[in-house]
C-alpha cells in the first residue's frame, strides 16, 4: 500500500513538474503575430481577461485564456496600465505583461509653435495622428466651457511646446495640457515680474507677451520690443503695432495692409485705439513672456524693420523718420 502511495505521489510530482516546465516553455516562448507587428489601446477601467482578448483580437495569435491566466498568476493583473502600446515580432507572454505593467506606450507628438493663434493651434491638432477629434465641431465658447474656463477667450491660452501623448486620447486632453502649461509658465513669470510696469495682471502680461512675440524677429529685439510699448503704454500713446490690426481683419485680410486698413475701427486696431487689445493676438512662448515682464531699460518709442529680421529702435520720431527713409524707403 505504500508503495502504490508513493508511486502515485511521485506520478502527481512528475505532471506537476512537467506542467510547470510547459508553463515555463510557453512564457519564455515568443508568441506568434499575424503581423511584424501588434498594436493596442487599452482604455481605463478595462478588465484582465478582456485586455488578454483584445490582443489576441489584435493579432496575437495564442489562446486568450492561457493570457489571462498568465495575467492572475503572475499577481500583476490589478497592475496592468491603460495606455497605447504596440508589440513586434519576437515579443513573449513575459513581455506583454511586462510592457503593460510598466507603461510603456507608443506615444506620438503634436508640436504648437510660438506665435500661432488657436485656429493654426486647432488646424495642428486636427492633423495630428491617433487623436481623437472630440473637439472638431466644437466652437470656441463650447472647448474653453469643455476645459474648465467658460468665458474666457481662448487666443494666447495655451502654451507653445511639443507634446507627448497617447493614441487615442482626445485633442481636449492635449488642449488641457497646454492651456495649464500656460497658466503655470504665465503665474510664474508674473510672480517674478519687473517693478513699476503698466500692467495691472497677468492677463495683460499675456496680451503684451503676444505682441511682442508677433513683432519681434531676432531673438535679441525681443526685450527692446517690449520696452517701446511698455513706453508707449506709460505715455498713453497708441502702441500702433501691425499685426494687432491684421490679427482684427480677420479673414478680410488680404495679405499686404494698406492706409485704410490702419484707419479701419476694431477692438483690435491699435492705431485708433489707446492701450491694449481685449485679448491675446497669439500664443507667446517662454522668451516672450520673459520680455514682456523684463523689458529693456530704453526710451525707445519707435522701431521699423532693417530687412534682415532685426529692427532700429529711435527715442523721438525725427529718429525714426530717418530709420525708415533708410531701411524702408532706401534713401
Amino acid at each position: 500500500m505504500l508503495k502504490l502511495l508513493s508511486r502515485f505521489l511521485a506520478l502527481c510530482l512528475a505532471c506537476l513538474l512537467a506542467l510547470g516546465g510547459g508553463a515555463w516553455w510557453w512564457l519564455a516562448r515568443p508568441l506568434n503575430l499575424r503581423a511584424s507587428s501588434v498594436e493596442l489601446s487599452i482604455e481605463p477601467g478595462t478588465s484582465p481577461m478582456n485586455v488578454a482578448q483584445a490582443w489576441v483580437g489584435a493579432g496575437v495569435e495564442t489562446d486568450a485564456r492561457l493570457l489571462y491566466a498568465w495575467f492572475r498568476l503572475s499577481g500583476q493583473a490589478r497592475l496592468i496600465r491603460a495606455g497605447s502600446y504596440e508589440v513586434h515580432a519576437g515579443v513573449t507572454p513575459m513581455a506583454l505583461l511586462d510592457k503593460m505593467v510598466r507603461g510603456d506606450e507608443v506615444l506620438e507628438q503634436v508640436r504648437l509653435i510660438d506665435g500661432w493663434t488657436f485656429k493654426q493651434f486647432r488646424t495642428a491638432l486636427n492633423q495630428a495622428a491617433s487623436l481623437q477629434h472630440r473637439s472638431i465641431d466644437m466652437s470656441e465658447a463650447d472647448i474653453m466651457n469643455a476645459l474648465g474656463q467658460p468665458g474666457l477667450a481662448a487666443e494666447g491660452r495655451f502654451y507653445p511646446d511639443t507634446y507627448a501623448y497617447s493614441r487615442g486620447v482626445s485633442d481636449l486632453t492635449v488642449m488641457r495640457r497646454a492651456l495649464q502649461a500656460m497658466q503655470k509658465h504665465l503665474a510664474e513669470a508674473w510672480a517674478v515680474r519687473d517693478a513699476g510696469l503698466p500692467l495691472t495682471n497677468p492677463d495683460e502680461a499675456l496680451v503684451m507677451a503676444s505682441l511682442v512675440e508677433k513683432e519681434t524677429g531676432t531673438a535679441a529685439d525681443r526685450p527692446l520690443v517690449a520696452a517701446v510699448f511698455i513706453n508707449r503704454l506709460r505715455l498713453k500713446m497708441p502702441l500702433q503695432t501691425d499685426p494687432t490690426v491684421i490679427y482684427g481683419l480677420g479673414e478680410s485680410y488680404s495679405g499686404s495692409l494698406h492706409k485704410h486698413d490702419l484707419l479701419s475701427d476694431t477692438p483690435f486696431n491699435t492705431y485708433t485705439r489707446q492701450g491694449l487689445p481685449p485679448t491675446p493676438i497669439a500664443m507667446p512662448g517662454r522668451a516672450a513672456l520673459q520680455a514682456a515682464l523684463h523689458p529693456a531699460a530704453s526710451r525707445a518709442l519707435y522701431f521699423v524693420a532693417r530687412g534682415d529680421g532685426s529692427s532700429q529702435f529711435s527715442e523721438d520720431l525725427a529718429a525714426h523718420n530717418r530709420a525708415v527713409n533708410q531701411y524702408q524707403r532706401g534713401h
